[in-house]
């Protein structure tokens, strides 16, 4: 098995990192993002602030505020 990546999260097989479900809630991040309510999923807060990554997610949010 490969190294483990980012959160226990495994890298694919052409070495990248896989993303976080769309689906998780900010309440069950490791670290909830500031600025969006605990039932905000991933893929709302990638849609408002129109990054891809949880990292570019969290920046964009620090920003925003």
């Amino acid at each position: 098995m490969k190294e483990p990546g980012l959160d226990d999260r495994h890298r694919n097989e052409d070495g990248r990192i896989r993303q976080k479900r769309s689906d998780t809630k900010n309440e069950n991040l490791p670290r909830p993002i500031p600025g969006f309510q605990p039932d905000t999923t991933l893929e709302e807060m990638r849609r408002k602030t129109g990054k891809t990554s949880e990292k570019d997610v969290r920046d964009e949010a620090k920003r925003r505020r």
